[in-house]
């Protein structure tokens, strides 16, 4: 792709170049990047959003994808705040909601001091590697708790009944993501094998399991028919539930979810849960915390709410019957309303992770954002 900064004459550094190349660190499910920017001129840009509904069985109504435009959102007005400007936000009406745009201005406001998230937003990442059991401090759940802002609560699941319970609830749902071909060809698109960071995948190195089940996994996924096999006959999907699911949900701190106030309806709800989202997150990281995202249940269970088939497995929907039970016992009535549920807990920083695409590899015309949304590969999930 040609360096659009190039093409328009402005001058690489200028504020929205800034702006952007911090807030493209933002987080997205399987580091899609469900967005692509249109520069207007050196304090106005265009965010184009898109989502991947389609041909992605986790991308349910688009709604995770929204999430991710929301952590977006905030992230810039966090990385706009070190240059004391304002950001001015207004989602375009009579589009469809699979492509939410966005156009965005940056206002002068000396006013604006720099958030104490900024250092926190290329450090924010996820660690799928068990984590130390050592109980939060206070600090950490009480900046958790005000990041989150106004229609939204945080509820913890501390202990072992508690860890128990979301652990159950893990390994459940990891049966229908290692079994059905609809989340086989997503999986198959956005693991980046042999490497330890990936600018548009997950490196497999990120996944956190060891060299040989990692070697099987890279065989099995070649093929919908290995995974078959690998299923039947190879100790089945015990051996990476356990590994991956089971005892990383037991090897934390505990459970974090975020609560609406009610449950998110439109796409403005689920941008501004992905707000509320990516400041829990960054508050979090600046206590030294660490999160794997766990949304997968939510996602399975409210397709199971909603009476949708997404998989042509009719063993897979009865699964997600028994995950929507599960979910129940762990978060209780406050299902419908969590927007986000992940693990937490004190650790080194992972040693592989996504990064990102480069600034100018996510800069568009206006004729090209259709197609670059056409395009673009991936699943948001956690």
């Amino acid at each position: 792709m040609s360096d659009m900064s190039d093409v328009s004459g402005r001058r690489p550094g200028s504020l929205v170049d800034r702006v952007l190349d911090a807030a493209r660190w933002a987080p997205s499910g399987d580091n899609t990047q469900p967005w692509r920017f249109e520069l207007v001129d050196d304090e106005r840009f265009v965010v184009h959003g898109f989502d991947t509904r389609a041909h992605c069985v986790y991308d349910l109504d688009g709604h995770p994808s929204q999430i991710a435009l929301g952590a977006l959102l905030q992230t810039i007005e966090v990385a706009a705040s070190a240059l004391q400007r304002r950001v001015a936000v207004t989602r375009r009406a009579g589009l469809p909601d699979t492509t939410p745009t966005f156009d965005v201005r940056l206002l002068a406001d000396a006013s604006i001091e720099p958030s104490p998230w900024l250092r926190a937003v290329p450090a924010r990442s996820v660690e799928r590697r068990p984590m130390s059991t050592r109980a939060l401090h206070a600090a950490a759940k009480q900046a958790a708790a005000a990041a989150a802002g106004s229609g939204y609560a945080v509820r913890w699941f501390e202990g072992p009944g508690a860890r128990w319970r979301l652990a159950a609830l893990m390994f459940r749902s990891a049966k229908i993501r290692l079994t059905t071909e609809e989340a086989y060809r997503v999986h198959r698109e956005v693991i980046a094998w042999g490497r330890r960071y990936s600018p548009d995948r997950v490196p497999d190195q990120a996944l956190g399991v060891g060299a040989l089940p990692l070697a099987l996994m890279r065989w099995a996924m070649a093929d919908w028919r290995r995974v078959q096999f690998m299923n039947r006959c190879a100790a089945g999907t015990w051996l990476p539930r356990i590994q991956m699911d089971w005892l990383t949900a037991l090897r934390c701190a505990g459970h974090v979810a975020l609560v609406a106030e009610r449950p998110p309806q439109t796409v403005d709800d689920y941008v501004e849960a992905g707000r509320a989202v990516q400041r829990v997150w960054l508050a979090l990281t600046l206590q030294g915390v660490q999160q794997q995202p766990e949304i997968t249940p939510l996602i399975f269970a409210r397709y199971h709410r909603e009476g949708l088939a997404f998989a042509r497995s009719a063993a897979a929907l009865r699964r997600a019957a028994a995950v929507a039970d599960e979910a129940a016992g762990a978060l209780g009535g406050d299902l419908p309303r969590v927007v986000w549920l992940g693990r937490v807990g004190y650790g080194p920083a992972a040693p592989a992770r996504s990064t990102r695409r480069r600034r100018t590899e996510l800069l568009v015309e206006p004729a090209a954002a259709a197609q670059a949304a056409q395009a673009a590969p991936g699943s948001p999930h956690g």
